[in-house]
């Protein structure tokens, strides 16, 4: 072999060897580009240049500040993302008559108490973490764990009944599929989304659905009503929410530690969660467009009509020390009123009505997961979770040898720093897919075409194509 022949061999496998430590960052700077200049430079973001993390509360809670879809080109790509049945979304509806009436009906469902919450929570996280499936060790995408436990959960809230397994499925591929989309690591797949559709206007004909809702809706529409709020963000979200949670005590083994030996210490489990939400707040940016003129602090005016991005990351760095270190202690000596922390929203403008749930949700699961398991993993730790939470799960009566943990780390980390590739690649070509598909549609547009004057005309099934 000649030495150029060495020189090539050498050079080209240093050159794959370094692929996973630049080309994802190249090619997620390569989609923010084709992402902004595929849907316009629309929108102001807070905190930004023009409006400071000072003033984030503030504008956010503005009387002015509640237009939600209609107006925005942004509502398109989310009510492509978010179909069928954004229309019937608490969150993407206006701030009329028609989402006051929806918004009751999420209230009644969800009051219930911490005690009932608890219970069900562990009837269906019993099954999931039985020491029958994981009796020594496991690598699990803490996701795909998760979820099922999450529609089990949220499907008897809603039907007072336990979810059988047909159903559980049919969810959990529309649910999948809705978090796959919103993150880009695949189309959307509408069959699977009708399917759930379905589902739940043959559950409401056969009145299994108890639970008060107002006059003037079809079924469809509480169908839809149905899987968008509960089927699509509940289950999401806190799937995301829990994936976040044990991810990272499986990352910081010392709090894992302090956890397990401090169960009976709700003020350290708390830190912990508010922390988790603080790094890695379940909202992204979320939009809003402004009803009426705003002054802000510097005297400068924000039009009517302005498309506002609130960015939940970027706000929880400001005002912190070591903002992107995870320090569940920082939050012993501040306070989250005081502090540039709104991970469920502000209070005075459409909150996550399912705000106090989801803590006691992850504070139960954490309580309940640790107790039985320890968890591990080396893989990246990012908002997105394009890699669903890689983890490891041990039973504690498993005696895990110091080799076998190094071993399976290392495995992890490097089967992630390969799968960055493959997927900022694929998230690059289905967004861009999927960006066009959403402009060509214009859903938010559609719907807004024609002005709606009274809550009845609101409430008009979508097309099958949305």
């Amino acid at each position: 072999m000649t030495t150029i022949t060495v020189l090539f061999v050498v050079t080209t496998l240093l050159f794959l060897a370094s692929l996973p430590y630049w080309l994802p960052i190249l090619v997620i700077r390569l989609r923010t580009f084709i992402f902004t200049k595929m849907n316009g430079d629309e929108g102001i973001q807070i905190p930004g240049k023009h409006i400071k993390a000072s003033e984030f509360k503030k504008i956010y809670a503005n009387k002015s500040v509640d237009g939600r879809s209609k107006g925005a080109n942004l509502s398109n790509l989310f009510w492509y993302w978010l179909a069928p049945g954004p229309e019937m979304h608490q969150e993407h509806i206006e701030n009329w008559d028609h989402y006051k009436e929806v918004a009751s009906v999420t209230k009644n469902i969800l009051s219930v108490s911490n005690q009932e919450v608890a219970s069900l929570l562990y009837k269906y996280a019993g099954k999931a973490f039985s020491t029958d499936i994981i009796s020594s060790w496991k690598i699990v995408r803490l996701r795909d764990f998760v979820m099922p436990i999450c529609i089990g959960f949220f499907y008897e809230l809603v039907f007072e009944e336990t979810c059988s397994n047909h159903d559980k499925k049919t969810i959990l591929k529309h649910s999948n599929n809705v978090v796959s989309a919103l993150k880009c690591c695949a189309l959307r797949n509408m069959p699977k989304r009708n399917q759930v559709t379905e589902l739940l206007i043959e559950k409401l004909k056969a009145g299994t659905f108890k639970h008060y809702f107002p006059e003037g809706y079809s079924i469809e529409d509480k169908a839809l009503y149905l899987q968008g709020v509960f089927f699509t963000t509940a289950v999401v979200q806190m799937s995301d929410a829990l994936t976040h949670c044990f991810l990272t005590v499986a990352r910081h083994n010392e709090v894992q530690k302090k956890l397990y030996n401090n169960k009976n210490d709700k003020h350290y489990y708390d830190h912990v969660i508010s922390e988790t939400l603080r790094l890695y707040p379940l909202f992204g940016i979320a939009h809003r467009i402004t009803t009426d003129t705003i002054q802000t602090e510097a005297n400068k005016t924000i039009p009517k009509g302005t498309v506002l991005c609130f960015n939940y990351p970027e706000y929880h760095k400001t005002g912190y020390d070591k903002p992107t270190m995870f320090i569940p202690e920082r939050w012993e000596t501040i306070s989250k009123g005081t502090s540039n922390y709104v991970p469920f929203g502000v209070g005075a403008n459409r909150p996550c009505p399912a705000s106090h749930m989801s803590v006691i949700m992850m504070k139960e699961m954490l309580r309940f997961g640790i107790d039985k398991f320890e968890f591990f993993s080396s893989v990246e730790h990012t908002r997105s979770l394009p890699n669903r939470g890689a983890c490891i799960i041990t039973s504690r009566d498993y005696k895990f040898s110091k080799t076998k943990k190094t071993i399976l780390m290392t495995f992890l980390k490097v089967r992630d720093q390969w799968e960055k590739i493959y997927t900022s690649i694929i998230q690059l070509l289905y967004g861009y897919i999927m960006i066009m598909h959403a402009k060509e549609l214009k859903l938010t547009t559609r719907y807004y075409k024609n002005p709606r004057s009274s809550k009845n005309t609101q409430k008009t099934m979508v097309t099958n194509e949305l």
